[in-house]
């Protein structure tokens, strides 16, 4: 009798949890971005959210959650309930060096399930206009002669401008100071009044203050220049060869959310990033567009486990402390 009933019970479970995910969405969705508002993380957001939203039936609000170089947001994410209305942003900083890094109480890989791989933002070199340096090979003559070491802006221990200076650090022999954030936002906008040297951004962070001419750029890190930006130079045209880095972000929910969910939200995603006004938006951002191929759960999930496997043994090495 006992067994009867409890066989009913997980039944009723499975008829119910098939039942929400056929009627999801039912209500708003929440994408938390785990960085402050107006950076590059929170702005690919609104943007995606605005077009899956139309897709979806229901409205999609951002919700900033900082701290911990975005591991306090994703956390938030983590500890929701596993049903598709909680929506993790992230890109290589949160959702893989903070896992080499800070004691998280989650784990990356089998605490989230992936939803989909978003457009990826190609790096960029740039200091404050009062640093003389007209080009790379003299920002790096200029950076190793300074009495001290060079001042760059990051957001917190473990995000991506904190991994491309520890890159940085490694293909040149020059020791950066950091300075941590809440995001590279409130630090582009320290870069702009001279109060930091140089970050190495993301290009959709800093690329409307380089139009500007309040920021000055030496070299994007790609292999090719950036559409938007092309009188920009690659790093191996500039000087700085072989130091590529682009900074990829991507959905995820939490783990146990309905395969039936995460192909909703996936397809929302998908359909988004089809849009020409929103692929628009994002290549003005200089963000480049994943491959057709690279846009399933399973290829988020892999792609995210080879990243640990590269990056992981470099963040290490170099020890990083954080305050």
């Amino acid at each position: 009798m006992r067994i009867a009933i409890l066989a009913a019970f997980m039944a009723l479970l499975t008829i119910g949890g098939t039942a929400c995910a056929d009627n999801f969405p039912s209500h708003p969705i929440t994408i938390v971005v785990p960085f402050s508002a107006g950076g590059p993380t929170d702005s690919m957001a609104r943007i995606l959210g605005e077009r899956m939203q139309r897709s979806l039936g229901q409205t999609i609000t951002i919700e900033n959650v900082t701290g911990a170089a975005g591991s306090l947001g994703v956390g938030r994410v983590v500890r929701s309930p596993p049903d598709g209305y909680t929506v993790s942003i992230g890109h290589l900083g949160t959702h893989v060096a903070n896992g080499a890094i800070y004691k998280l109480g989650y784990d990356l890989v089998t605490d989230l399930e992936p939803v989909v791989l978003l457009p990826s933002n190609p790096m960029i070199i740039v200091s404050k206009n009062a640093v003389p340096a007209k080009s790379l090979k003299e920002l790096l003559t200029w950076l190793k002669a300074k009495p001290s070491p060079p001042t760059a802006g990051t957001a917190g221990a473990g995000s991506g401008s904190h991994i491309a200076g520890l890159y940085f650090e490694n293909a040149t022999g020059i020791k950066l100071q950091y300075v941590p954030y809440r995001g590279t936002a409130p630090a582009l906008n320290d870069l702009v009044a001279g109060q930091i040297d140089i970050i190495i951004d993301q290009t959709s962070n800093s690329i409307s203050q380089v139009r500007a001419g309040t920021i000055r750029a030496y070299a994007v890190t790609d292999d090719k220049r950036v559409e938007s930006a092309s009188d920009i130079p690659t790093t191996d045209e500039a000087g700085l060869s072989g130091f590529h880095m682009t900074l990829w972000s991507g959905l995820w929910v939490p783990k146990g959310t309905p395969k039936e969910v995460v192909a909703k939200l996936n397809g929302a995603a998908v359909e988004a990033m089809n849009d020409p006004a929103v692929r628009k938006k994002f290549e003005d951002l200089g963000l480049q567009m994943p491959a057709p191929d690279e846009l399933s759960p399973d290829a988020l999930g892999a792609w995210q486990k080879a990243e640990i496997a590269k990056w992981w043994p470099m963040i290490k090495a170099a020890d990083v402390k954080v305050d």
